[in-house]
């Protein structure tokens, strides 16, 4: 049993010491890193709402055909408004997607100065 507690009391000891000669350094904020993660998640959120609002437009249109076939007298239906959303949605993110890659390819080609 001592010498349990005597291991766990040494390992407890360089746990400390390890954490007193460490030094605390300050991160510097970098802003080529910044606009680079923003535009990297600008490019993945918008290729990710692109399919999100892709699939919507293809089951809006399936109960627009669904709902045209149950009866013909529907003129304007709310899915042919529901529809016209999502694939609204879909062509700005995905244009979204084509800027932000624009965007950064362009600045990976400035700083590597081909």
């Amino acid at each position: 049993m001592t010498k349990h507690k005597q291991v766990v009391y040494q390992s407890q000891l360089d746990h400390k010491s390890k954490m007193v000669s460490r030094r605390r350094t300050r991160r510097r904020f970098n802003p080529r890193i910044f606009i680079d993660r923003t535009i990297e998640t600008t490019a993945i959120v918008s290729l990710l709402l692109t399919g999100f609002s892709g699939v919507g437009a293809m089951g809006c249109w399936g109960m627009e055909i669904i709902e045209t076939n149950a009866n013909p007298n529907i003129i304007i239906s709310g899915w042919q408004q529901q529809k016209s959303i999502c694939l609204g949605a879909m062509l700005v993110s995905f244009s979204a997607f084509l800027g932000s890659s624009l965007v950064g390819a362009s600045l990976s080609i400035q700083r590597d100065k081909f």
